[in-house]
């Protein structure tokens, strides 16, 4: 079913915690990526703007420039709530508190807009969402998955999780997924029968990385297929 306006609630991350959180080196950065769920982030435009191509799929692309502008006034403050009501999941050092989240969301997702209709029109954000993909066989070589899978564990089952890296996995030579616990910061029950299924099927291990904002949030998935 459609993902409707009232359920999208639009959240971006900058271009340096995507390096961050996924490890990502100048190499990777050369490489075919797809982003899976990369709602407002700012990393495509960033990287368009150094010359390089990632390609971002989202449900939140079915809606306009100024619909998707117009939702992120209206969920700002209720996101910011929510952070603050459980900030002690949260680790307060880089970000100092939530006026400098705010800023640091806001940037990146007006960097978002500023390229989202040039970007739809070049092909570079398309409006898709797992378990299912619109692109071809191994059309990449890395795709990249924030905040959505083992984030929300309690709504997406282990049944989706397999399939939705199954087609990750389709059209790219490796997934790096992060994070690996879910909202309230638990690891995700879901996690080691991932790491299982997969590493009968190719290479699938943990990679701690340089960015923790969530307590605990220091680590990706990266599978590579066999």
């Amino acid at each position: 079913m459609p993902i409707t306006y009232e359920q999208v609630l639009p959240w971006g991350r900058s271009f340096d915690e995507y390096r961050r959180m996924f490890g990502l080196t100048d190499v990777d950065l050369g490489r075919r990526i797809l982003g899976c769920g990369d709602g407002p982030a700012a990393f495509n435009a960033a990287m368009c703007r150094r010359g390089y191509r990632v390609v971002s799929v989202d449900p939140l692309y079915r809606f306009g420039q100024e619909q998707i502008e117009g939702r992120i006034a209206e969920v700002t403050d209720i996101i910011l709530e929510q952070t603050y009501q459980n900030r002690n999941l949260f680790r307060w050092d880089a970000i100092r508190d939530i006026d400098e989240l705010k800023g640091l969301r806001h940037l990146a997702m007006r960097e978002f807009l500023e390229d989202y209709p040039a970007g739809l029109a070049d092909g570079r954000y398309v409006a898709a969402e797992l378990p299912l993909l619109p692109q071809p066989d191994k059309s990449f070589d890395l795709a990249i998955c924030s905040h959505f899978l083992f984030l929300y564990s309690d709504q997406l089952d282990l049944n989706f999780h397999i399939r939705s890296i199954d087609e990750i996995l389709r059209v790219a030579a490796e997934v790096r997924i992060f994070p690996v616990v879910d909202v309230n910061a638990k690891v995700s029950p879901h996690l080691e029968e991932v790491i299982c299924h997969f590493s009968q099927r190719g290479n699938a291990h943990l990679v701690t990385v340089d960015y923790e904002f969530q307590i605990g949030a220091n680590q990706m998935l990266r599978i590579r297929a066999a």
